[in-house]
């Protein structure tokens, strides 16, 4: 991975209190209007939201109100994601305190990709970190090679327009 000799930086948002680490890529906290993670630059274009089961769970109940409000803000980004560190397969277990059923948080989150963004079941927290680091760094090439293009029009427009 190229993001660390190219010096991007991750930005951790200061509201999280047990951060991810990242194999490639340095990071240092910030403060972010939405999502958790994103890179230095980047921040209008990248968000990652990290869930735990027992945070996902509660979103999808007492904390519903507050969730999907930040999936609204998530939508106004090109590249955004919730990163949740549990398996479908956990979820469909249900062995979580309360009276949600599997059915209940499975719906909602169906209706939250359709609706707001993508969202990814890495399994662990690890695992997590591993996927948001791969994510931004795609985000970030595919940035670079869309600017990369507008560039090359304007060059090559020589000032005619």
């Amino acid at each position: 991975m190229k993001l660390a000799t190219l010096g991007a930086l991750a930005i951790i948002d200061s509201r999280e209190r047990t951060p991810w680490r990242f194999e490639h890529l340095p990071a240092e906290r910030g403060t972010l209007a939405t999502g958790d993670y994103s890179l230095r630059g980047l921040e209008a274009l990248i968000a990652i939201e990290r869930k735990t089961l027992g945070d996902l769970v509660a979103c999808c109940g007492r904390e519903r109100e507050r969730f999907v409000a930040e999936l609204h803000r998530l939508r106004a980004y090109r590249f955004r994601a919730v990163v949740v560190e549990a398996t479908l397969a956990e979820i469909e277990r249900g062995d979580w305190p309360g009276k949600l059923t599997p059915a209940h948080v499975l719906g909602s989150i169906a209706s939250w990709q359709a609706r707001y963004c993508p969202f990814v079941f890495a399994g662990d927290a690890d695992a997590a970190a591993r996927w948001a680091e791969r994510y931004m760094y795609q985000a970030a090439r595919a940035i670079y090679e869309r600017y990369a293009a507008a560039r090359a029009v304007v060059a090559t427009a020589g000032g005619v327009v």
